[in-house]
This record gives structure tokens, C-alpha cells and sequence, in this order.
């Protein structure tokens, strides 16, 4: 009986790369028709006004038809704003292929780092954008909206990885993950606005990772390598003790130990005696 003529895998792969190819061309060709129409909304609404431009306006000033627009964008409002679904795919893929040994905080910090290549990549854009979005409510929302999705994407990274056993009393977890999230996003907007104030001028990489150590330094400490790698560890040392001698507890605590937890420790030696 004749078997079944077996697909090569190179011949497989060979054939894959075409699409390959031809999908990275339609992403490139989308991105730059998005970058298009919002330069021409930019460029209506600072001389014609927000309130007073058409999405039909927009349309023919980027020289496409109002169809094509809305395969691109829902509103106006969010023309303004082209990039910020790709920076967020390359803020995830930046999480994605961390080192297992790099500290989740700082791949966190690296992965906002995406938006901030987005904004010095055209300056003079990212200013008037700055003010337009000062000026007009609709855009602020539409923005307040974005930094939502990077804070959501970097909390549940930040969530995977923190280390349980330092969390034992309480399910604090997803309060410090939220809140570690949000400090990141806040340094990285404190200086994104300075430096938009100063008309895009200033070394706002060096800004950026001293506002990062900032961080690091604060929510560093409850953060592990890993909730895999915190499972095969040893248990910590615990941080008070007591031993009895003859009449006498000797209690033995380290010096950063929480004193509800050396107090708890002293108690429930004196009840088990």
C-alpha cells in the first residue's frame, strides 16, 4: 500500500515565509496610514480648533477616503494617538523574553521604556500632542484610558512574580503588584511631562532611570525572582524565636522584625508552657 507522501518541515517553513514577510509589510503600511491620518487631525486641530474638525476633514487631508479612517480609528479623539497599540505589543513582548534572573521590577521598567522610544521618536509631535491633550478634555480622557492598559498589562506581570512567602500573613499581593504597577507608570509620566514642558529637550533617559531607582528602592524589596523559584527555595529564617530556660523566656528577634509578630511569637510560647 502506498503511504502518504511526508511534508518536509524545511519545505514547511520555506513556505511560511512569505507570509511572514508579507504580514510584517501590512503592519508597517498600517502604522504609517495611522501616523498619517493623525498627523493631519493634529494639524486641523491646531488651526481650525478639536471641536470644529470633521472626521471627513481628517479624511481628505490625509488624502483617503472617511472609510479608510475608520478601519483605522473609532473617533477623532483617538487619532490622536496611533501608536499606542503597538507600543503596548512591544511593551508585553519586552516581559515576555526577560531573563529568568532579572528583577521583575526592572523588566517592568525596560518594558515602559517602549513608550517613552514613542514619544522621543518625533519630538516636535509629541509636543503639540502634549498641548493639545492639555487643552481639549476628550483627548486627556482618551489618554488617561491608554496609561490604564500599560498599568493593567505591567500589575499582572508584576502579580506572577511576587514572593509569596513574604506575603504569608495576608493576601497583600495584589495590592502591592497594583500599586508597584502604578508607581512605575507615575515615575515614567512625571517625567515624560517634564520633559514635554521643556519642548522635548534633556537626557530623559537618565531622568527615567533615576525615577526608576526611585521605585526599585521603594516596592524592590517584596518583589522575588519568581513564584517557581520561591517554591524550591529553602524557608526563610524565621524572624523571632523564644526558648525557655528553666522559669525564664529569652526571646530573640531580628531588628527589622514587625513587632506584632515578635509579640505573637512571645505569646504563644507562654500559652504552650
Amino acid at each position: 500500500m502506498s503511504q502518504p507522501a511526508k511534508t518536509s518541515p524545511r519545505a514547511s517553513s520555506a513556505s511560511d515565509a512569505p507570509e511572514s514577510a508579507a504580514g510584517t509589510r501590512a503592519a508597517a503600511q498600517r502604522l504609517k496610514m495611522r501616523r498619517e491620518l493623525a498627523t493631519a487631525a493634529m494639524e486641523l486641530f491646531a488651526t481650525k480648533g478639536y471641536e470644529a474638525t470633521t472626521v471627513d476633514e481628517i479624511a481628505a487631508t490625509a488624502g483617503v477616503a472617511r472609510r479608510t479612517f475608520f478601519r483605522h480609528f473609532r473617533s477623532k479623539e483617538e487619532a490622536i494617538f496611533p501608536d499606542h497599540d503597538d507600543t503596548l505589543i512591544r511593551a508585553e513582548a519586552v516581559l515576555d523574553v526577560a531573563p529568568a534572573h532579572e528583577h521583575p521590577l526592572d523588566t517592568v521598567c525596560r518594558g515602559i521604556k517602549e513608550v517613552m522610544k514613542m514619544y522621543a521618536a518625533s519630538p516636535a509631535v509629541s509636543v503639540e500632542r502634549y498641548r493639545l491633550t492639555r487643552e481639549v478634555p476628550a483627548l486627556r480622557e482618551r489618554e488617561i484610558a491608554s496609561v490604564a492598559r500599560y498599568e493593567r498589562l505591567f500589575t499582572r506581570y508584576l502579580l506572577a512574580h511576587f514572593d509569596e512567602q513574604d506575603h504569608h500573613d495576608g493576601n497583600d499581593d495584589p495590592l502591592l503588584a497594583e500599586v508597584a504597577a502604578s508607581a512605575v507608570v507615575t515615575a515614567h509620566n512625571h517625567v515624560l511631562r517634564r520633559w514635554l514642558r521643556a519642548g522635548g529637550q534633556g537626557d530623559v533617559e537618565a531622568q527615567l532611570d533615576h525615577a526608576f531607582s526611585i521605585v526599585r528602592k521603594t516596592f524592590g524589596s517584596g518583589i522575588g525572582a519568581g513564584r517557581t523559584a520561591v517554591a524550591d527555595a529553602p524557608a526563610p529564617a524565621p524572624q523571632a524565636a523564644v526558648r525557655t530556660e528553666g522559669e525564664v523566656l529569652v526571646a530573640v528577634a531580628r531588628t527589622d522584625a514587625p513587632l506584632d509578630e515578635v509579640m505573637r511569637t512571645i505569646e504563644e510560647a507562654l500559652r504552650n508552657r
